[in-house]
């Protein structure tokens, strides 16, 4: 019997042991079998995650970021031992001390899951199989990706440290809302940095990992909040807290973003502009847009935030300007259904959903929640309510008329019930008193008129402000350097450049007289804006008054491809067409290569590239990109003598004559002073031109001080005429000027650096004859010339690019501009005094000059 009892247990002892021995070989071979061709977990230790690009004003703020997955990478040094501990508690109470795998782990999270009847379930995978998983595998449920995630944890656990393996988990794993890694959701979430994060907050975003949408803060509080409790008991059950701790912040409401309890950091940022788009665009250029968007790239951003305000408000006014000139109310087209429209907290609801462009400082969009006999009752996003409500007055509304229905505009508004109906999303403005206080409520709607503003440093190239349209919310497209349009007149300057260094000078007479020109088109008859003609004219007085004809005789003189060469060579075009008719403007540009092409002027010749950009690093702090490539001798120094300052050693390339450059910027002067926009009236020196294309379809004014170079343009998306009373001056002038007051607050600015080699002489700027040094009166001009230039004065020196002059051509008086003028009294080259008739013509011309 004993004999039998040992060989049954004996029988049943080598059954187990074979067993074992069998099951053990055969999960050896599967184990086998699957660590074969698995991905390489060593490429795990240069891990480099997507993580947000972000851009920074001059003073360090950021203004703007860009991400696919909205990630900010945090070493894990930097990473605050609570948040450690909270996750680590949460998804896996051994991960110090297993080999990757945890069977005790697993047995336990099993029996926790029978024991609490499924309440309790929490994963039974490691933190570093989830890294494997997350990183080398797919996420499918099979025994097979579980095998080789096991193998691979316990690979990696031999070639990382377990820090850094939890590095990889914090910052890759997904807790919703778009936000990948804990330092993301800690903003996303709380607004917070992770170090400052309570307990229980850093109990919640542990929480997230295994399902982020179940455990929403808002849609599903009461659950969130019963896994924050469990995972805050784990925290006490692995001495990470204590339970006091633990029950004060299970007392805590969970306050979130997502509740309203604390602002968005995207609230914090200002609105998206045209500026941080442009920079997405040409960096993703540069650099690709996946490392843009992935890459964590530090970018430097050459903004003035309080220019760039100014740029927008400035253009926005001119645009508005002449939008509500034309009298048409079109609205947003937007309506919100009478049954939203019932109580305050269903209209506010109904409104915040609608897209309607919130970037224009000091509107807000409002619906119509009741027509009365003469205003309109309306609520407004962001505004509470009163007593009285608020309303849109009668007053308000009597510059407009409605488009119908047929296309036919309506009779002009005596009631607000004539333009709106109840249900209109519209967008509206405070109206203040002279004094500052509230006067009504006004009706405001997006221009259909667009255009553009741009300024930049004349010296580094920083483009300090940049406005692509009226809202880059209603229209993502950038008119600054996307839209190509005709610059008209404001191209001038260019011809006369090439002039002044083909041997012209300020004083040189041009012939301003009818052209035909034969082309394969036809027959070409240019003419002044004035539809006059005004016989020899001094060069200067070309540009001031933008003379069409004389510019397009010196381009014949000079040649067609001598000015293209010049275009180019300033980045206007990158390849001019040698039309005669290109030589007024006709070929199309962009308003950001036109201010770049100034500024070398204003900087007295030397090239200058625009960039919106100062600096880019890479998510290591390296820098890739650097614009400014200027040596500084001293600034490594550790010490300067007293009164020295470290030197700047610039190389760049020069591209037009420093005596032609002031030349020219002395006439662009007078295009101010008393040209084609002599209404600017600015506190500094100013030069620039205006520009209006044929049909006054784009107006331009481009401009600058000593350092700042500013432009504008306005027109139609779809090019049509902005009316026989539109041009350059009258329309993008203001705008200009505007800007350039706050620029000029803070930038400051100087009279025009007079460069070296040169003399001035006092000339009659009507005849171009030479004064004596003590002439004065609005006819003298004091022009700088070459030394060793021997300039011919007065009708000596006739250009006519040959054409021929016509003969008794009538001739407007001697000083007369565009618009018209009399007889005066002026200074002659003998230093007499004479009064000229209002009238001449050719017959009265003789050597001396016209008088």
């Amino acid at each position: 019997m004993v004999r039998f009892v040992g060989s049954f247990f004996g029988g049943i002892f080598t059954a187990i042991t074979l067993g074992l021995l069998f099951g053990a070989l055969s999960i050896g071979a599967i184990f086998y079998m699957y660590s074969h061709d698995l991905p390489s977990h060593e490429s795990l230790s240069q891990y480099a995650p997507p993580t947000i690009s972000r851009i920074y004003s001059g003073e360090g703020r950021i203004i703007d970021e860009f991400a696919q997955e909205r990630r900010l990478f945090v070493p894990i040094e930097d990473v605050p031992e609570l948040v450690k501990q909270a996750f680590v508690a949460a998804e896996d109470q051994n991960f110090y001390t297993h080999k990757g795998y945890d069977p005790r782990g697993m047995l336990a999270a099993f029996i926790d899951a029978v024991k609490s009847r499924g309440q309790n379930v929490r994963g039974a995978s490691t933190i570093t199989q989830q890294v494997m998983k997350n990183f080398l595998l797919s996420s499918d449920r099979t025994g097979e990706r579980k095998i080789k995630e096991i193998i691979l944890a316990s690979r990696i656990e031999k070639t990382l440290s377990k820090d850094k393996i939890l590095e990889l988990y914090l910052n890759e794993i997904f807790l919703g809302q778009n936000s990948f890694g804990v330092a993301a959701a800690a903003q996303t979430y709380f607004n917070k940095a992770l170090v400052e994060l309570t307990p229980g907050e850093a109990a919640y975003l542990a929480t997230l990992p295994k399902a982020p949408s179940d455990l929403h803060p808002v849609r599903n509080k009461d659950r969130a909040l019963e896994r924050r409790a469990y995972v805050l008991n784990r925290m006490v059950e692995d001495g990470y807290i204590t339970r006091e701790v633990a029950e004060a912040e299970k007392a805590q409401p969970l306050k979130t973003v997502q509740n309203g309890d604390y602002p968005a950091f995207r609230s914090a940022l200002p609105p998206r502009d045209y500026f941080t788009d442009e920079i997405r665009r040409q960096l993703s250029g540069s650099f690709g847009e996946e490392e843009f968007f992935t890459g964590g790239l530090t970018i430097r951003a050459t903004v003035d935030p309080e220019l760039q305000s100014a740029a927008a408000r400035a253009l926005q006014q001119g645009l508005e300007r002449y939008d509500r000139g034309r009298g048409v109310w079109r609205g947003t087209g937007k309506t919100i259904p009478a049954d939203q429209l019932s109580g305050e907290a269903t209209w506010r609801e109904a409104l915040a959903s609608v897209e309607v462009p919130r970037d224009v400082e000091g509107w807000y969009p409002a619906v119509v929640l009741e027509l009365g006999e003469n205003a309109a009752r309306i609520g407004i996003e962001g505004v509470e309510e009163d007593a009285d409500g608020h309303f849109i007055p009668a007053e308000d509304v009597t510059w407009a008329r409605k488009r119908l229905a047929d296309g036919k505009l309506g009779r002009k508004a005596t009631r607000a019930a004539d333009l709106v109906e109840v249900g209109d999303v519209v967008l509206v403005r405070a109206v203040t008193n002279e004094d500052g206080s509230f006067k009504r409520w006004s009706l405001r709607q997006v221009p259909e008129v667009q255009g553009a503003f741009m300024a930049m440093d004349v010296n580094s190239g920083r483009v300090l402000a940049m406005q692509g349209g009226f809202s880059y919310q209603a229209s993502v497209f950038n008119r600054t350097t996307q839209a190509t349009r005709q610059p008209g007149s404001s191209f001038k300057p260019f011809v006369y450049a090439a002039a002044l260094d083909s041997g012209f000078t300020p004083a040189t007479i041009v012939v301003d007289a009818p052209i035909e020109v034969n082309t394969p088109q036809g027959l070409w008859r240019p003419k002044n804006a004035s539809n006059k003609f005004y016989g020899p004219t001094p060069l200067r007085t070309g540009i001031e008054q933008s003379r069409n004809l004389m510019t397009v005789r010196i381009a014949e003189e000079i040649g067609m491809e001598t000015v293209a060469g010049y275009a180019e060579r300033f980045g206007v075009y990158d390849r001019m067409k040698p039309f005669l008719a290109n030589s007024l403007g006709s070929q199309e540009s962009t308003l950001f290569k036109m201010v770049a092409a100034y500024a070398m002027f204003a900087n007295g010749g030397e090239r200058v590239e625009p960039t919106l950009v100062d600096r880019v690093q890479d998510r290591f702090g390296k820098t890739i990109y650097r614009h400014d490539q200027r040596q500084c001798q001293e600034c490594t120094a550790p010490t300067l003598a007293r009164g020295e300052a470290p030197r700047i050693v610039s190389n760049r390339e020069r591209v037009m004559d420093a005596i032609t450059a002031y030349q020219l910027t002395s006439m662009m002067e007078g295009v101010i002073e008393r040209g084609t926009a002599r209404g600017i009236n600015l506190p500094v020196p100013i030069a620039g031109k205006t520009g209006t294309t044929n049909d006054a379809k784009d107006v331009w004014f481009i401009g600058y001080s000593s350092n700042i170079a500013a432009g504008c343009y306005i027109g139609y998306d779809q090019p049509r005429t902005l009316g026989s009373s539109a041009s350059g001056g009258g329309f993008c002038g203001p705008v200009f000027e505007n800007f350039m007051k706050t620029a000029i607050r803070k930038y400051g600015g100087s009279k025009f650096r007079v460069p070296p080699g040169g003399y001035f002489v006092k000339i009659d700027r009507f005849t171009g004859a030479r004064l004596p040094d003590n002439a004065s009166g609005p006819n003298v001009v004091a022009e700088y010339f070459r030394e060793g230039e021997d300039p011919i004065f007065g009708i000596g020196a006739l250009v006519d690019g040959g054409f021929a002059m016509g003969a008794n051509l009538p001739l407007f008086a001697y000083g007369e501009t565009e618009g018209g003028g009399a007889a005066q009294a002026v200074t002659t080259a003998t230093g007499k005094t004479k009064v000229i008739p209002k009238k001449a013509d050719f017959g009265t011309l003789s050597s001396g000059g016209l008088y």
